[in-house]
């Protein structure tokens, strides 16, 4: 038996749509609030005797005599990685001394760094570009993005948008639509 080919020509060659783009999706893509700024741990438990004890005239020398030009537009956060207690002014008088330096000083940890200058960004976007709009917040990021900033991206979204997804448009996941009232 001989095989048969069958060969299908298209008759008009017709130009490739972009339906996402047509469908007024706005993708928000929250590592474009990534802040590029170098981020520094300062750990307490260096300056302390056997890592435990704060002894202040040790400790308050240490703060006058260290560098903190060092920090220069840096993003600081500040705490101690050992089970030591140590008092508030502690961290208050280290947060005295970079803070000339510095453009961001936190107590806590660097994931609390990042955290918390996600929440500044996302404070300073204008709402009004998302009213009424499909809002599909992108999921993958080749950033730190904190589950935590998801969450609060959607109280923020959520007043204003007429749908909320996450994901990409192929496999968006709903997370709000707006109840219309007729």
């Amino acid at each position: 038996m001989t095989p048969v080919f069958l060969v299908l020509t298209p008759k008009k060659m017709s130009e490739i749509i972009n339906k996402v783009e047509q469908s007024g999706l706005i993708t928000l893509n929250l590592e474009d609030y990534y802040n590029e700024d170098k981020r520094v741990f300062i750990d307490l438990k260096e300056n302390l005797y056997e890592g435990f004890i704060l002894r202040e005239r040790d400790f308050r020398a240490f703060v006058k005599s260290h560098d903190w030009s060092q920090y220069q537009d840096c993003r600081i956060a500040i705490d101690i990685t050992t089970d030591a207690i140590v008092p508030a002014w502690a961290f208050m008088l280290v947060a005295a001394a970079v803070s000339t330096y510095a453009k961001t000083v936190i107590k806590g940890s660097l994931e609390d760094l990042n955290k918390y200058l996600f929440t500044e960004a996302l404070q300073k976007i204008d709402l009004t570009e998302f009213q009424d709009k499909f809002v599909i917040v992108k999921g993958c990021s080749n950033r730190p993005v904190p589950e935590s900033t998801y969450v609060e991206l959607c109280t923020l979204l959520q007043p204003v948008v007429k749908t909320l997804s996450y994901g990409e448009a192929c496999s968006k996941v709903p997370l709000y639509k707006r109840r219309t009232n007729y």
